[in-house]
């Protein structure tokens, strides 16, 4: 892997949906970097520190949230004189989105008054009233052409249909939750998922036409669910709850044909490998060289010389770092809370919030656990790559970690004093974006050899 220099950002980054230029808000500027050069194309300057950036799917425009001010201030990179400024006056905005032919902007009001659409094209703008959610609540199919709005009155929970090409109200109907949390289309538009918040465990399948197709509730009295995602192909649909289970439904009749249990021991019998992060410190003698301090590497240490790390393979039976969450305080840190497919639906990880340092990663066809990732540090952030079988985790440390059927290996970040915080791909999978606290920087990463040997010590 080749790594760029790290480049100042004090908020979001974000490549464009054509994977040609990288977003990156540094204060009330919009810099906008070509992803072959990096070289700045772009500079937009805001009125106010960005909180928010998002680009339109056509890479022609992006908006930046200015939520204190608050207001909505979107740019073009074909004509950058061109500007718009959304500002809802008393109402505020909490939250905003482009629709799917870039040329409108839903934004949502505070206390979630309203959400209105703005057009681009002839400055018509149409209201719906009572979002239920914020920065959540809404959904296009994958064609671009319906939305799906949450909306709540006379304390009930509705999904309105839109159509997004006159923003019509086109049905609506109630749906059967006490605090609906969010709702998701399927990839092949055929149905629509709702669930209800942690309160109540309660997942429903609509068709869009307001039938609804199945209930699921897996247990009653105990915190629901906290992660939903349908797979890329459609035929699973992915539930983690705060019992530290994995349930998957299938497409077809919408029963749980497979549930994983994140044990906090595992034993013999298991055909997964686990793989654990142990420190491999390389003696070098230094004594006599005379370095500035900006020379060490972020994971030098002085006592025990440049400290690499790797992945060794563990006997079983292996026991993980398991954290008890505190009765007398909400929001508690346990059940799954990360949950991410593959791209070909053959693979899915999960994180246990229980136990923040390990990573699962499930094999749908044997339906059982493939590779156990248990790491030094709880995991911040992990990502499949979006053209191949490959993870990519980090940890907060200077480490890239990342894991194919064939292994798992390690990457150091030379970059001196760079923690990878967060990071994200492209969408052709050539380039990947890590964030520290107040920097950023790009690693390209090479295509996978079709016979994917890697090993921990690479």
């Amino acid at each position: 892997m080749e790594f760029t220099e790290a480049y100042k950002q004090t908020g979001p980054c974000c490549f464009s949906p054509n994977s040609r230029y990288v977003a990156v808000a540094n204060d009330y500027r919009l810099v906008i970097r070509d992803t072959f050069s990096f070289q700045v194309v772009q500079l937009f300057s805001c009125l106010d520190k960005i909180s928010y950036i998002e680009w339109a799917l056509d890479s022609e425009y992006i908006l930046c949230g200015l939520y204190k001010k608050p207001m909505i201030q979107a740019w073009s990179l074909t004509q950058p004189e061109w500007t718009c400024k959304i500002d809802e006056g008393p109402a505020g905005i909490s939250y905003a989105r482009w629709s799917p032919d870039s040329r409108h902007i839903l934004t949502t009001s505070e206390f979630q008054l309203r959400l209105t659409v703005w057009s681009l094209l002839n400055t018509a703008c149409v209201h719906v009233q009572w979002p239920k959610h914020g920065s959540k609540g809404v959904s296009f199919n994958q064609d671009g052409k319906f939305a799906a709005i949450c909306t709540r009155r006379d304390c009930k929970d509705y999904v309105n249909l839109l159509s997004c090409q006159s923003w019509e109200i086109m049905g609506s109907f109630a749906v059967d939750t006490l605090d609906l949390a969010d709702l998701e289309w399927s990839p092949d538009d055929s149905s629509i998922v709702v669930w209800d918040s942690p309160l109540e465990y309660k997942v429903l399948i609509y068709s869009p036409d307001g039938r609804c197709l199945f209930k699921y509730q897996a247990y009653e009295c105990g915190l629901g669910v906290k992660t939903v995602s349908w797979s890329p192909c459609g035929q699973f649909l992915a539930i983690g709850s705060y019992d530290q289970m994995l349930r998957v439904l299938n497409h077809l009749t919408w029963k749980t044909f497979a549930e994983f249990l994140h044990l906090s021991t595992v034993r013999a019998p298991c055909s997964a490998a686990i793989f654990k992060e142990i420190d491999e410190p390389l003696q070098l003698d230094m004594s006599e060289l005379s370095l500035d301090e900006n020379f060490m590497p972020s994971n030098y240490d002085a006592s025990e010389g440049y400290i690499s790390v790797r992945y060794e393979v563990m006997e079983l039976p292996v026991a993980f770092p398991f954290q008890k969450p505190p009765a007398d305080k909400p929001n508690p840190k346990q059940g799954v809370g990360l949950l991410a497919w593959s791209k070909d639906s053959q693979y899915i990880c999960t994180r246990n919030d229980s136990m923040p340092t390990a990573l699962w990663i499930w094999d749908m066809c044997r339906l059982e656990v493939a590779a156990i990732l248990v790491q030094k540090e709880p995991i911040r952030a992990a990502v499949w790559d979006p053209t191949c079988t490959r993870l990519l985790l980090c940890t907060g440390s200077s480490h890239l970690y990342m894991w194919t059927p064939s292994g798992a290996f390690c990457v150091c970040n030379p970059l001196p004093g760079f923690s990878i915080s967060d990071l994200k791909w492209n969408i052709d999978g050539s380039c990947l974006l890590l964030k520290d606290k107040d920097a950023f920087c790009c690693a390209t990463v090479p295509s996978l050899p079709e016979s994917s040997d890697y090993s921990s010590d690479d």
